[in-house]
């Protein structure tokens, strides 16, 4: 499979490189090229672990996991983003420390490192170019921020070089932890969201409760559940009041919630009067048998 060949040879390269950058950043005395080399390694991580665990998520529903395996990518994904906060907020610590007291740096090795850095870079990013998995996408992105990270470091030591400024070192570096901070804080919400079964974002629950209500046959529609596996595929199910042919109607609910990116749907039918038994109509008898009583809409 073409996807994961890419992911794994993309993880393969990062984590060369960023192996390369910690003894580059120790070499030249430079944090922001360190901070980056903990922005690759979490990118290595998360590569690695999407790549073992995106072939787990593939995996057909079973009898054990029964919606199927897709959660396994999301757990990836919160692994790899406490590896990144953790990372990030080590990154920050140190550079504080730089800020207050800045240390010699070797300027010429640190443009050559950030030359080198931006040429594999933009290699890698324009070898994971035009993946259409979702997991693919975000390698992609990661890629390209990497990219920029590196232009950025290497302006900043073009600067430094010339005019000594060695503090610009450890705020480039803060910058970078930041961004990845903020991303990857991002990432969690999204992430426990899913184990929260929280209705997804895309999705507008009143509007499409209108919606359904406004197609012909159906009355009402309540209990409505609306989850995600893995945040691209949506799973509903909901109760239909109903008159008129159910299967019909179904069809019909069903187009409607693919336009609003349900693919998976379990749709209860229940008639008009039948709510009415579980409200008040059983009416007790001496007998102890319960006689129904149709009460008619009109």
């Amino acid at each position: 499979m073409k996807t994961e060949k890419n992911i794994l040879i993309a993880f393969i390269l990062n984590l060369a490189f960023s192996l390369f950058e910690f003894v580059g950043g120790l070499f030249t005395g430079s944090v922001a090229i360190i901070s980056d080399a903990v922005h690759d390694l979490g990118d290595a991580a998360s590569i690695g672990i999407s790549y073992f665990l995106e072939k787990k998520s593939k995996k057909q529903p079973d009898e054990e996991y029964t919606y199927g395996y897709a959660r396994y990518s999301v757990i990836g994904s919160v692994i790899t983003t406490l590896i990144l906060l953790f990372g990030s907020a080590l990154v920050i610590y140190n550079a504080a420390s730089r800020i207050i007291s800045p240390t010699e740096i070797n300027y010429d090795g640190m443009i050559i490192f950030a030359v080198v850095g931006v040429c594999v870079n933009l290699g890698a990013a324009l070898f994971t170019h035009g993946g259409d998995s979702l997991n693919q996408k975000a390698v992609n992105l990661h890629m390209l921020e990497d990219v920029l990270g590196w232009i950025v470091v290497l302006i900043g030591a073009v600067v430094m070089r010339f005019t000594d400024f060695a503090v610009i070192d450890p705020l480039m570096s803060v910058a970078v932890a930041v961004f990845i901070f903020v991303n990857a804080i991002k990432n969690l919400k999204s992430a426990i969201d899913l184990f929260l079964e929280k209705a997804p974002a895309s999705i507008n629950i009143s509007e499409l409760k209108e919606h359904l209500t406004k197609l012909e046959g159906v009355i009402d529609v309540h209990h409505i559940h609306i989850w995600s596996m893995d945040g691209q595929s949506n799973y509903a199910t909901m109760h239909l009041v109903t008159k008129g042919d159910g299967h019909e109607i179904k069809e019909a609910v069903r187009e409607e919630l693919k336009e609003h990116g349900i693919a998976h749907a379990t749709l209860e039918l229940e008639a008009e009067h039948e709510h009415c038994h579980e409200e008040q109509c059983a009416v007790k008898t001496s007998d102890g048998m319960a006689h129904h009583h149709h009460h008619h809409h009109h």
